[in-house]
């Protein structure tokens, strides 16, 4: 089964409604949208932009487990189950979200009869995120790194044939549990083939999106 954000899964009319609970606010690249280990105080809505999803280990390494764009929740688990965040949020580019408290949220699925659906969404999440950790522990470096930069730009909904990752070549290996000197390889060979090049802002600018996607078959 092919994961849907939430907003696929709740319907038009009932995302409106939960993104009416509170304000849009604006969020800049590189944001902690939620951090592992805090309270459930409130979900966020993420209505414009794209976050990474991540685990920290107790050494502080952290692992990728999913890139997500518009149209999810981020959250809603630890208000549910009243444990800590699972995860942290990060917002891959400028984000607009709705921050909603959790006594709204809980009354709006109390309300709309939500918890079952929004519990299937959960394990569905947890499912693709068990899948991507899979891919991280076995592939080579070459097909993890070009696997999560298609996953950040497919959640971008990038227009244009040009695309920006605005991450380093550090935090793309940290993401995908490799070296540094592994990732600064595979980019240097598909700088030399003209498939990517450094952004002004330090970040990966992707020039051949199908020619990377072409490594993972």
């Amino acid at each position: 089964m092919v994961y849907q954000p939430h907003r696929a899964v709740l319907g038009e009319d009932l995302w409106s409604r939960l993104c009416s609970l509170a304000p849009e606010r604006p969020r800049p690249t590189g944001s902690v949208l939620m951090r592992q280990g805090d309270p459930g105080t409130h979900v966020l809505a993420l209505t414009c932009g794209s976050a990474i999803v991540t685990l920290t280990g107790g050494e502080g390494e952290r692992t990728l487990l999913a890139v997500r764009g518009a149209g999810e929740l981020f959250g809603e688990l630890a208000v549910l189950d009243a444990q800590p965040r699972s995860a942290s949020v990060t917002a891959a580019r400028p984000c607009l979200v709705h921050v909603i408290a959790a006594p709204l949220f809980e009354q709006f699925v109390a309300e709309n009869r939500l918890t079952n659906v929004m519990l299937r969404h959960a394990i569905a999440r947890v499912r693709t995120a068990e899948e991507v950790r899979l891919e991280l522990a076995t592939a080579p470096v070459v097909h993890r790194l070009a696997s999560a930069l298609m996953r950040l730009i497919e959640a971008s909904a990038p227009e244009g044939s040009e695309v920006e990752v605005p991450l380093t070549q550090g935090e793309l290996a940290q993401l995908i549990g490799a070296s540094r000197n592994a990732v600064g390889t595979v980019i240097g060979t598909w700088k030399s083939r003209n498939w990517v090049a450094t952004s002004p802002a330090g970040g990966l600018l992707i020039k051949n999106v199908k020619a990377i996607y072409s490594t993972l078959h």
